[in-house]
């Protein structure tokens, strides 16, 4: 049977700035495709940074505006739509910048025994997964590798393990996620990838997905019998 898919992309950005002359690009570019009769979104996000409380805040009208303004325009029906929640299975990655509410001595502390479970307790994405306020219902593979951010580039030194002078005290965090919605979904595994381009780490995620297929000569015999004309019997004497 051909697979038949189509592609369409979306982008919404949205710029922040902590003052005049430091502006930060963030947003998202969001690709939507049909695989046979299966709907799959992927979004990929860079959310709002900051570790001050009420930062994840922040992040959570990120999410929300994200969501509110992505549109895809269908092949078939221009004028008509999809967002974001209209498909079967949604993958949202990226830069989410969630950050740990820890004191850096504990976090870094934590990090060298490997208690990630521990740190995850307090991890803002995790407990606002958990409370339903932000990505209701959405599911994340089990956390078993450091966090991700933030590292000396072309190092596997934390940050702040050597403190230098004039540079800011960022505590390692899991920034870098992935999520999934929807049904028929398996996750085969969740990891990061020990790349040293950068001051993160990438992570990286395989998938089963089930998808829906459908039969076009089952579905033209059902099409048939239901168009089908049944005559009933005739039970009376039309002459009586």
């Amino acid at each position: 049977m051909p697979l038949y898919y189509d592609l369409l992309q979306s982008e919404v950005g949205f710029i922040i700035s902590e003052c005049l002359m430091n502006l930060l690009l963030q947003g998202s570019v969001s690709v939507s495709m049909n695989i046979f009769q299966s709907r799959l979104c992927f979004v990929c996000s860079h959310l709002t940074s900051g570790h001050k409380d009420g930062d994840e805040q922040r992040r959570n009208s990120d999410v929300y505006e994200i969501i509110r303004r992505t549109r895809f325009s269908t092949v078939v029906d221009t004028n008509q739509s999809q967002t974001i929640p209209s498909h079967d299975q949604v993958f949202w990655f990226g830069d989410l910048n969630y950050r740990l509410n820890m004191s850096d001595a504990k976090v870094r502390k934590l990090v060298a025994q490997k208690r990630w479970e521990e740190l995850l307790n307090s991890d803002q994405l995790h407990k606002e997964l958990c409370s339903g306020r932000i990505f209701d219902g959405w599911k994340e593979g089990v956390i078993d590798f450091p966090p991700t951010y933030k590292y000396e580039i072309h190092s596997d030194r934390y940050v702040g393990v050597i403190p230098k002078e004039g540079e800011k005290k960022r505590s390692p965090a899991w920034c870098d996620r992935i999520l999934w919605s929807g049904i028929g979904i398996k996750q085969l595994c969740y990891q990061r990838a020990e790349i040293r381009l950068s001051d993160h780490r990438p992570v990286s995620s395989m998938f089963l997905v089930e998808v829906e297929v459908l039969d076009h000569r089952k579905f033209q015999r059902a099409l048939n019998a239901s168009t089908a004309a049944v005559h009933p019997e005739r039970f009376f004497d039309e002459n009586v």
